[in-house]
């Protein structure tokens, strides 16, 4: 049989594999979940990697207190370039649980999808490669390692400070990051850039304690309607970010997303605009773009007729490449303490930061994957951008300079990442790890 065949023949136990990794709940929160499921999905990863021929397997603690695992598998030449698998194993929480049409933990088909946390992001694609591993066997031309983290759904950057101070432990000369994904179901892709992220926590006093509403209202300042001033002044009325200091004019190059497409991606409801006055791409992936992740203030039932004298609201905001993620998180900071009205207190916390990345391409390794990638889905390779992003790109193309990265994965849109009802479709599985497969087979470096 040829290698598409195995893959076929291997799908089966791919879904008893992926059944069993999402019924581990690994959200790497001990608020929410007991520390002992991340690691029980860790050592789920290490028992079927030694299936698969890696050696040398183990829990390497990082600095956030997860556990990394990793392993190496040599191969005959000890010349043969070194391809380093990523993925990781935690997932995000499954939130509202009433959201969600199946059991979030136990992965259930409908309609040819499958559905569970972490089926997608990240598990899928853990199940992409040893399915890629088992159908090759003996034959693997080239020295593996893996490193599987279980943090990368919290940013508390655990793998990142690790690979700082193992910098010998991963090197390789082709990394492939396989925690993005395709254009939609069946059209391959390699993201070629990410954009970076400064999150911050804005909040506004005004009072020294709440005061009633009919006595008072009117001269005195409510802080939750100056929160709301701040935030509307972030977006002008076509939806752009407008944030001083920050261009939100540059325009992206690779493979558009159609806008019919992205309507449906993110079900978007009739009548309601797409933001901004540059395209889809442009918007995601060129461009600035700022999102209230969340506000403290009453909730509508249990509130009193009251001025509200603090109010508090998280911000996310997506940085792309050329721009700096700290000059970018600053000038939001400067952004937010200019926009304040009435002489409100206003105190700005950051939270996180990740730099942008782009990928470089043309190398063999990227030659290589777009040949099998054509290979097994009969079609060219496009390139795309991603909004998300993964501060560990950047720690790896600065640890390892002469290095390829190459980001792919089996989600796609439809896939509902980080959402109630996240799912993927197994032919994704299989067409991805037929094309990890060819590529390990036949990247000479």
């Amino acid at each position: 049989m040829g290698l598409r065949a195995d893959i076929d023949a291997l799908m089966g136990r791919a879904r008893t594999d992926l059944a069993e990794l999402v019924a581990i709940p690994s959200v790497a929160d001990p608020r929410q979940f007991p520390p002992r499921e991340c690691t029980r999905a860790a050592n789920w990863v290490v028992d079927r990697f030694a299936e698969v021929g890696f050696t040398g397997l183990s829990l390497r603690e990082t600095s956030d207190g997860s556990n990394a695992v990793y392993g190496v598998r040599p191969c005959a030449d000890p010349d043969a370039p070194t391809v380093l698998l990523y993925a990781h194993y935690d997932v995000q929480p499954p939130l509202d649980e009433a959201e969600w049409r199946t059991p979030p933990f136990a992965l259930t088909e409908v309609n040819g999808r499958w559905y569970g946390r972490g089926a997608a992001d990240c598990k899928g694609n853990i199940v992409m490669h040893l399915t890629a591993l088992r159908a090759l066997g003996d034959d693997i031309p080239v020295n593996l390692k893996l490193i599987v983290e279980g943090s990368e759904e919290q940013g508390t950057g655990g793998l990142e400070d690790f690979v700082e101070r193992h910098p010998g432990l991963l090197k390789a000369d082709t990394i492939l990051v396989c925690d993005t994904g395709n254009a939609a179901v069946g059209v391959p892709a390699a993201t070629v850039t990410l954009r970076g992220l400064a999150n911050v926590v804005v909040t506004v006093g005004a009072l020294a304690g709440e005061v009633h509403s009919g006595m008072f209202g009117g001269p005195a300042p409510d802080a939750l309607a100056a929160l709301i001033q701040i935030l509307s002044s972030l977006r002008d009325r076509a939806g752009n970010t407008t944030i001083a200091g920050l261009d939100n004019t540059r325009t992206w190059t690779g493979a558009p997303y159609p806008d019919a497409q992205f309507r449906a991606d993110a079900g978007l409801h009739d009548g309601v605009a797409l933001l901004g006055d540059g395209t889809v791409a442009d918007m995601l992936w060129a461009r600035p773009a700022v999102t209230v992740l969340g506000i403290d203030c009453p909730p509508v039932v249990g509130s009193a007729a009251a001025i509200q004298p603090r109010a508090r609201a998280r911000l996310n905001l997506r940085v792309p490449p050329g721009t700096d993620a700290a000059k970018a998180q600053d000038a939001l900071i400067t952004h937010l303490h200019a926009a304040a009205p009435w002489g409100v207190r206003v105190t700005v916390e950051p939270e996180a930061l990740g730099q942008p990345f782009e990928a470089r391409t043309g190398g063999p390794a990227y030659r290589a994957l777009a040949a099998a990638m054509h290979e097994s889905y009969g079609r060219e390779m496009a390139t795309l951008g991603q909004g998300g992003s993964i501060p560990l790109c950047n720690v790896f193309a600065s640890t390892y300079p002469e290095a390829e990265i190459i980001l792919i994965g089996v989600e796609e849109p439809l896939a509902a990442i980080h959402a109630p009802n996240e799912s993927v479709d197994p032919g994704e599985i299989a067409r991805l790890a037929h094309a990890e497969a060819l590529f390990l087979r036949h990247y000479r470096g």
